[in-house]
């Protein structure tokens, strides 16, 4: 089994525009409301794969209670800790004349110390193939709140800044941050030189989002860089919530990188043509998987 756990848990809500224009009235076209974060997003990907995935995440108040009944609905299995503060929202707003994708994130309710113990709790009574970590940390829990959540089995920690470098004493077999996260939180330019930083620092290996560019992976292996044979255009706010997704299911199976990498990136681009974080378009992605370029990266190009 997979667990994914999601300690800022949201209700996603996505506006479809026209455009998005500053100063001025908009009527939206279409309104979507249900479960997000990014953990959310990993396990509805994974259901949809038909694999083995539980989720686990905090919910409080009336915005609490609509996460759960979508959750039931959608038929993804969770295990929801309740809080006394109300489930936060984030609200995407999606262009259709530019496909241009803005979001606003609500920073999401405090936690008490009893409320962070309840959730570690629940993530250690698991004993998952898999344990992934996704997301900021809400307010009230430890700077090193990942790194006590990892529990030392084969994980994979997506989340950014202080909270990532906090939660790599946990010893993640990987990491999951965009060229942007990762010169943020190692000031260094060059990505390869980056993520040697990060393994350093505890990292198993370090698979970094380029974007268009498709991925690169800086591993115990090897380095390996994985690119989609077109680039698509949509809603890309899922597009690295799929990428975990394919890396929990490939560490799951003890499959090679250049398979792992692979499917990554087919189902990256299948979550951008998504209409919403967590789809994806399934026959977008097996056509994919035959298209993904891997290309191992020999010590002289590094």
């Amino acid at each position: 089994m997979i667990v994914t756990v999601t300690p800022n848990a949201a209700l996603d809500v996505t506006y479809t525009v026209d455009s998005l224009v500053p100063d001025a009235v908009h009527r939206a076209r279409d309104v979507r409301r249900r479960a997000g974060g990014k953990g959310v997003n990993v396990a509805r990907v994974l259901h949809t794969l038909g694999a083995d995935v539980r989720l686990i995440a905090t919910a409080g108040g009336a915005t609490g209670a609509e996460v759960a009944a979508e959750l039931g609905t959608a038929g993804l299995a969770a295990e929801l800790v309740p809080i006394a503060g109300e489930t936060r929202r984030t609200t995407t707003v999606l262009s259709t004349v530019d496909g241009s994708v803005t979001l606003l994130n609500e920073p999401g309710p405090e936690l008490s110390a009893a409320e962070w113990a309840v959730l570690v709790e629940r993530v250690h009574r698991r004993a998952p193939d898999v344990l992934v970590c996704s997301g900021s940390l809400p307010p009230g829990a430890p700077a090193d709140g990942y790194a006590r959540l990892l529990g030392g089995g084969l994980s994979i920690l997506d989340t950014s800044g202080a909270a990532l470098l906090a939660g790599l004493p946990g010893r993640p077999a990987v990491v999951k941050p965009n060229a942007e996260e990762l010169h943020e939180v190692t000031g260094l330019t060059d990505p390869v030189a980056a993520a040697r930083e990060l393994r350093r620092r505890g990292a198993g290996a370090v698979v970094v989002s380029l974007g268009a560019d498709g991925l690169l992976a800086v591993t115990a292996s090897g380095t390996w860089h994985a690119t989609p044979s077109t680039v698509l255009t949509g809603n890309s706010t899922g597009a690295g919530d799929a990428v975990v997704a394919a890396l929990a299911l490939g560490l799951s199976r003890r499959e090679p990188w250049p398979e792992i990498l692979r499917r990554a990136v087919a189902l990256s681009g299948a979550a951008v043509l998504g209409p919403l974080a967590g789809d994806v378009d399934l026959a977008h992605y097996h056509r994919e998987l035959e298209l993904v370029a891997v290309r191992a990266r020999p010590e002289q190009e590094l």
